[in-house]
């Protein structure tokens, strides 16, 4: 039983260290993705496109994974053509969701999603239903532990940028722009130095919607379902 144990324990860590890759592989790849269907192939003339490329060789990405994203976007992957989709739903407690999807097959992503939303006690729903809840922005967060600058120096750069906002902790400085300053205030920061450990454009919540600990639990099943899904780009929501 001591062996059959250790072998479920080591299985454990295993399974948790192989999702955690995963969801690095599927952030990497969306910012892959959107860097370069933003501005084009070449890193060498894209800079978002060589820091996310950079990011993903971090994280121990495949170079043929790197390619295949680059190539999504630049509509060269043979015989193949990608639709982005975003669609939404209501999760447990009526926690409000979005989830963004790169896709080859719309009918199969479609199935899958109000799967993964039925087997965790939500459902999709139409477009429109819970888009109001949320508004689209930029989104910046640079770790505190790659930079010597203070608040104060952070702020200065984000706002001379075209930044609306930032919120500091101890571990980040999170900043938000319109989504049309985004690109000028992600490409100020990098040309000052600073190393962007998020970059996108993103749906931000106008409301919360608390949960008790069932509801929970069943939230974070869905999050890590959708997240599963190969097509899944990102997933948002409004649980506190």
């Amino acid at each position: 039983m001591a062996g059959h144990s250790k072998w479920k324990n080591i299985q454990r860590r295993k399974n948790a260290q192989d999702a955690k890759r995963g969801k690095a592989f599927m952030k990497a790849a969306k910012d892959i993705y959107v860097a370069a269907k933003e501005g084009g192939a070449d890193p060498e003339t894209n800079a978002a496109l060589r820091l996310a490329i950079d990011k993903a060789k971090a994280e121990n990405m495949p170079n043929e994974n790197i390619e295949r994203n680059i190539k999504k976007a630049t509509g060269t992957l043979d015989g193949v053509s990608y639709e982005e989709i975003t669609y939404e739903g209501y999760g447990p407690g009526g926690t409000a969701v979005m989830v963004e999807l790169l896709t080859d097959n719309k009918n199969r992503s479609a199935a899958e999603v109000r799967h993964a939303f039925s087997k965790s006690g939500g459902n999709l729903g139409e477009n429109g239903c819970v888009a109001f809840m949320f508004n689209r922005k930029g989104y910046i967060v640079i770790d505190r532990s790659t930079t010597d600058a203070d608040e104060d120096t952070v702020m200065l750069a984000a706002i001379e940028a075209g930044a609306d906002e930032m919120e500091t902790s101890d571990e980040v400085f999170e900043i938000y722009t319109e989504t049309e300053s985004f690109k000028d205030v992600r490409d100020a920061l990098v040309a000052e130095g600073f190393e962007l450990d998020t970059a996108e454009v993103t749906f931000v919540p106008t409301t919360y919607t608390g949960l008790d600990e069932d509801n929970q639990a069943k939230m974070e099943r869905l999050i890590e379902r959708l997240e599963d899904l190969d097509d899944v780009q990102d997933v948002h929501h409004n649980a506190e």
